[in-house]
This record gives structure tokens, sequence and C-alpha cells, in this order.
């Protein structure tokens, strides 16, 4: 008998391609790991594993038996599917990422009222950047997941995925109070061309954004700073340092010294959640789908 966790184990190690990456994944030891594929090696008495410079690989056998973890997985998440809706109540555990703005101006309310209505539901929540929500929700490492798209680019999302919309945001540019523009109701992107450019940092889909937005405008960007939170970036404004898209969800107080520029053709993110089509069946993950509904409705009123 092949036993479940340690199947699970295997399809981790598979999923994340290596031991450190699957215990993170798992929320184990390193040495948990180990442990769990050297006792499933003997169950079925192969070598799963082979040493691969500092790390691991899977062997043909691991590969085979791998492929059949991750379809035996996804059964029992859909008998676990069925029998939480079959109890027609929101229990249990459920693990939810969101990108820094959107864990800002959604989770409180989100998260708050899911408490109040779901008593039984335990709700843990991270801060992860978009792609790597996705990436958590393909692994099975999140339920859910917030993310997003921009007007002109959207971001990558593998089959088996169900989405739901859950509001447009607005963005404006934000400039330093003497920047010459500070006071316009309206302008266009390439009206800051000559400005330095506070963006996030490289490999993050909205740097990519950034930079593909601006050169379709025909402005070369010059950036002169990365920061990862909108705060930083405000701040670093206010010092007179660049000009950056400063989205309206999560943005909170705008700092003394930083005024805010709405652009002429209208610059949106498209937010939404994610989440695996076998667990579609699971009444928390509706409950928790229409509470980030209900916060983003509350901030669109």
């Amino acid at each position: 008998m092949l036993n479940l966790e340690r199947l699970r184990t295997l399809d981790a190690l598979a999923r994340h391609g290596s031991v450190s990456g699957a215990a993170d994944g798992l929320h184990v030891t390193t040495s948990a790991v180990s442990q769990q594929m050297a006792k499933l090696e003997r169950e079925v008495g192969q070598q799963l594993l082979a040493k691969n410079g500092r790390g691991v690989r899977l062997t043909d056998a691991g590969r085979l038996l791998a492929d059949h973890a991750a379809r035996i997985i996804s059964q029992v998440e859909l008998a676990q599917a069925d029998v939480e809706a079959q109890r027609g109540r929101a229990v249990g555990e459920l693990r939810v990422g969101a990108f820094p703005t959107a864990a800002r101006g959604l989770f409180p309310a989100a998260l708050s009222a899911l408490r109040t209505d779901h008593p039984e539901l335990t709700v843990r929540s991270q801060e992860m950047e978009p792609a790597d929500g996705v990436l958590g929700v393909v692994r099975g490492d999140l339920d859910l997941a917030v993310v997003l798209d921009w007007y002109n680019k959207r971001l990558p999302v593998p089959g088996g995925l169900v989405r739901a919309h859950l509001l447009d945001d607005t963005a404006d540019v934000a400039v330093p109070a003497g920047h010459p523009l500070a006071g316009r109701k309206v302008a266009d992107l390439a009206d800051f061309a000559e400005d330095d450019w506070i963006s996030w940092p490289e490999g993050e889909f909205c740097h990519e954004w950034l930079m593909f937005t601006l050169r379709g405008e025909g402005v070369e960007p010059r950036i002169a700073h990365m920061a990862e939170e909108h705060h930083t970036q405000l701040a670093l404004i206010a010092a007179g340092l660049g000009v950056c898209v400063a989205p309206r969800l999560g943005r909170g107080p705008v700092p003394e010294g930083v005024r805010l520029v709405p652009v002429r053709d209208t610059v949106r993110r498209h937010i939404y959640v994610v989440w695996r089509a076998d667990a579609d069946r699971r009444p928390s993950i509706r409950a928790a789908v229409d509470a980030l509904r209900w916060a983003g409705e509350r901030l669109t009123d």
C-alpha cells in the first residue's frame, strides 16, 4: 500500500525540482522530505532519486511514480471538494496569496468577513508577486491567489485554473509637487518622456509592463530607482527623485510633496482571483471568492 503523504512528497519534489523547494512547499524540513523519500523507496523497492551535482533528480522510476502521484492527489482533492460540498459549510484551512497592494487593499475586509461568517474556516495569507501566486496555485501550495493583468498586457495563466474578476484598478502618475505637470488635470504618458522613472524591480511582471507600455508610447524610460513597495516609491518621489505609476488599490495616504496626475487614456489593472478547477466545488473557495468580490465592490461604490 502506497502512503499518500509520501506520494505528496514525491509530487512536491517533481513540481519544485529540489528537496529544499519541496520542503518549502510542504512547510516541512528538508530532513523530513529526505526521510519520506527513503521510506517511499523502500515501499516500492526501487530508487526514485539520484544525485545531480549538489542536488537530486528523479530517476525514470521516480518520474513514472510522480506522474501517478499527481493524478492520485488530484483525485483526492476532488474527493475532498465533493465531501466539503456535501457538508455544505466552509470549513478546514484555506491558503491564500496576493500581490502587496491587493493584500493591503482587499484582505483586511475580506478575511475579516470570512472569520465572522465562517468561523470553522481557518485562512492563512501571504504576500507574493502575481506570477508566484499563479505558480503557488498550480503547485498546490495555495488554494487561491489574487493576481492582475494590465489593460494592455496579460499575465500568463496555465490551463486547469478557474479565474473570477474582482475589480478594475485605475492608476495615476505620481510626481513631485514641484513638477511642471503637477497641477494638470490629465496628461499623457508621453508627457513624462524626459523624467527619471521609479519602477518595480527587474524581473517582476509590473516592471516588464512599465517598460513595454512606455516604449509603446515612444518613450525609452530612464529607470533611476527600483522599489518593490509603492510607499517606498512615493517616498522617493516626495524627495524629488523621479515619477512613477501609482495604482489606487491599497495606495493609502499620499505623502506631502507628491501630486497625482490622471492619465488621458486610462491606465488600469484588472484584478482577479484564480484557483484550481478540481477545487471548484469547495464551499470554502466559493466563500472566499464572494468575500473578495464584496471587498472589491466596497472600493468601487
